[in-house]
């Protein structure tokens, strides 16, 4: 066994590629675009190793050109995930054991080839199956994925240095040891960073996982599942079950080697997941870690000292990149009455330059959502601001689903801070704005604070520091990330950990130490070097 105490290079964010006019990488994807769009693959689970096929088919798509089929996938059931469950078991075995030098290089080896040979590959098949423009894609599926595959065994190997002091008559020592049983991650559809850093944070620290993909993502799943085989991870270490919840999800809560959920997605789904663990607790052999990110309803506030040009870029970036399919869109804004007609002016003048249709056009910043059940939802939320009194339409508003599912950036403008478009969810490229009166600053941050359930990403903008202090101060507890003179998205591996509280989330911090820790279980160790030879002490001496 090896004895040197090996060392982790600290690790930097990986450079984001331009794609510029001209440039080898944007030469290089739409060449491998092109070859992908060729061919039609046949997706099958993947357990143990071995290549499964159920023959209960489900289609991955284009959103952008939704007749056009990137592959077909084979949908797990009952059987395959005990399939599943008994290779993650037999994997354990070894993997569990395994040193962590060994599990950190494998880690690092994915991220080598996903910086280098299976960039472009990862980066087309997020455009064509998730609709993201080569920036979004380059972002997601190649640097911040890189990011957790880099920075994972780095806070690994920070961990396991965490030990208690010990006495010169006893050395004390704690093992970090992986869950007993299998680790459920449940994946989204909107990052390819967020599927391929669920399943392989929990391995990292010698777990096994089932894991089960959005549907409407399966297509970029599959390959990320190709990439973890290319890298190493041994069979059964990462099962690849895509299908329904129900058919996937309900026998895996029931299995009594549950140990753990990996879980992003949706607040009810999450939620039902929870009732489930409550319901079937005194059937585990272990109380599972349970791991979740969830919705949000993310805020701008800017205050009346704000620079309006960028209140106005952060309101578009914010909630239009990825067609506001972030987690941390910008979904709500509040703007004081003083600078609200600069904020609206620059902001509906850079909506008017945005371009929309398929990625493979670079010069699109938005695409399509993700599909006929997004588009639906998302209408329907547009259909009632049009009829409402209390909401006027800004701009946007209209949609076409006949060849993909197109949404136009919309802005909504309502004199209810309590309207339905300023507290639900909607996931999609609608912005809800509430002006307020310069004068009603702090009862204005009280609804910020109290309208929502959620409590994910949000944003201020101020030019006036102590505005800035007192804002920051009464929105506490409002954004489990919170962003001064920023846009609430875009956080970086290492630099903003995230996660939300309330609503969003059990907050343990994708992105850092935290998070890990969270699939190890601790054994504490007390060795003595001489041990008393009876039981008597010195207090016992006399009366």
């Amino acid at each position: 066994m090896p004895n040197g105490l090996t060392p982790v290079l600290k690790p930097v964010n990986e450079k984001i590629l331009s794609y510029a006019p001209g440039s080898p990488e944007k030469t290089r994807l739409k060449t491998r675009i092109r070859e992908m769009l060729a061919e039609e693959i046949e997706i099958p689970l993947i357990i143990g190793g071995k290549e499964v096929r159920t023959g209960h088919m489900g289609k991955a798509v284009c959103p952008h050109d939704h007749q056009h089929v990137l592959g077909r996938y084979h949908k797990a059931g009952e059987a395959e995930v005990a399939m599943a469950v008994e290779a993650s078991q037999e994997a354990w075995k070894n993997w569990s054991e395994l040193p962590w030098e060994d599990r950190a290089a494998i880690m690092l080896r994915a991220a080598e080839l996903l910086a280098g040979p299976w960039r472009d590959t990862l980066n087309a098949a997020c455009m064509l199956n998730q609709s993201k423009t080569a920036f979004q894609a380059e972002i997601d599926s190649a640097c911040e994925l890189i990011d957790f595959f880099r920075f994972n065994p780095y806070y690994m190997r920070f961990i396991y240095e965490q030990q208690p002091e010990s006495m010169q008559s006893h050395w004390d020592r704690v093992e970090y040891r992986p869950l007993e049983g299998f680790i459920f991650a449940v994946t989204p559809f909107n990052f390819a960073s967020i599927a391929g850093n669920l399943p392989t944070a929990p391995a990292l620290m010698g777990n096994t996982v089932l894991w089960k993909p959005a549907s409407s993502a399966v297509f970029t799943g599959y390959y990320l599942m190709k990439l973890f085989e290319a890298a190493g991870f041994p069979p059964g270490v990462i099962n690849f079950i895509p299908g329904s919840g129900a058919a996937v999800g309900n026998p895996v809560m029931a299995s009594p080697l549950l140990a753990g959920v990996h879980f992003t997605g949706s607040t009810e789904v999450f939620q039902n997941m929870w009732k489930t663990v409550g319901e079937n607790i005194a059937k585990y052999r272990t109380y599972p870690r349970i791991v979740g990110e969830t919705g949000g309803k993310d805020f701008i506030f800017a205050h009346a000292s704000a620079d309006p040009v960028s209140v106005a870029t952060a309101l578009v970036r914010g909630a239009f990149e990825f067609q506001g399919q972030k987690c941390s869109a910008a979904s709500r804004a509040y703007i004081p009455r003083s600078i609200w007609p600069e904020v609206k002016d620059t902001m509906l003048q850079q909506i008017s330059e945005i371009r929309m249709g398929d990625p493979m056009d670079f010069r699109n910043f938005m695409t399509a959502v993700i599909d006929a059940g997004a588009f639906e939802t998302i209408s329907s939320y547009i259909s009632y601001a049009k009829e409402s009194k209390d909401a006027e339409i800004l701009c946007g508003g209209n949609s076409d689903d006949s060849k993909g599912y197109f949404i136009e950036p919309t802005v909504v403008l309502t004199t209810d801070p309590h309207f339905k478009l300023m507290e639900e969810e909607i996931f999609g490229p609608v912005m809800t704005i509430y002006v307020y009166e310069d004068t009603a600053l702090e009862e204005t941050l009280e609804l910020c604070d109290t309208t929502s359930i959620y409590a994910l990403t949000g944003a201020i903008f101020s030019e006036d520091r102590y505005a800035t202090l007192m804002m920051a101060d009464r929105l506490r507890h409002a954004a489990g990330n919170f962003y001064i003179n920023d846009k609430p998205t875009g956080a970086v591996v290492g630099q903003q950990p995230f996660g939300g509280s309330r609503a969003s989330g059990t907050n343990d911090k994708a992105g850092s130490y935290l998070n890990l820790i969270r699939w190890t279980s601790q054994r504490t160790i007390k060795e003595t070097f001489v041990p008393p030879h009876h039981f008597s002490y010195p207090f016992m001496a006399e009366e």
